[in-house]
């Protein structure tokens, strides 16, 4: 299966279960493998039959800056489900990341997997 990826999404929206962190805007880090196959997009060279990382990129930018969610986990997962709407789209790989969350730790976050047929 191939992938097309987003490295360091950089994007800032509210996130976290204390009291600060519901009024504070934080960074928030995102990376996404999206599993599909590449034939088609390669021999037809049509941004129609590939996945656009530019949109998808977008798309959860957006939903991360609005969403509000409490938990990376909850973010991951609603990136995870844009991701598998695109077309052609089977597997997605989501990483969700606070930079800065934990004290002597460069970031902090979670990493999941969802596929199309969850």
């Amino acid at each position: 299966m191939d992938k097309t990826f987003i490295k360091d999404l950089h994007v800032r929206g509210i996130i976290g279960i204390n009291d600060w962190e519901r009024e504070q805007i934080q960074d928030i880090l995102i990376n996404a493998i999206v599993f599909s196959d590449t034939r088609r997009a390669a021999e037809t060279d049509d941004i129609a039959d590939c996945i656009n990382y530019r949109t998808l990129a977008k798309k959860m930018q957006a939903h991360a800056e609005a969403a509000a969610r409490l938990t990376v986990e909850a973010l991951a997962n609603d990136l995870a489900k844009l991701c598998l709407q695109e077309k052609g789209a089977q597997k997605a790989i989501i990483r969700v990341e606070k930079p800065g969350a934990v004290r002597f730790s460069y970031s902090v976050g979670v990493e999941i997997e969802r596929n199309r047929d969850e």
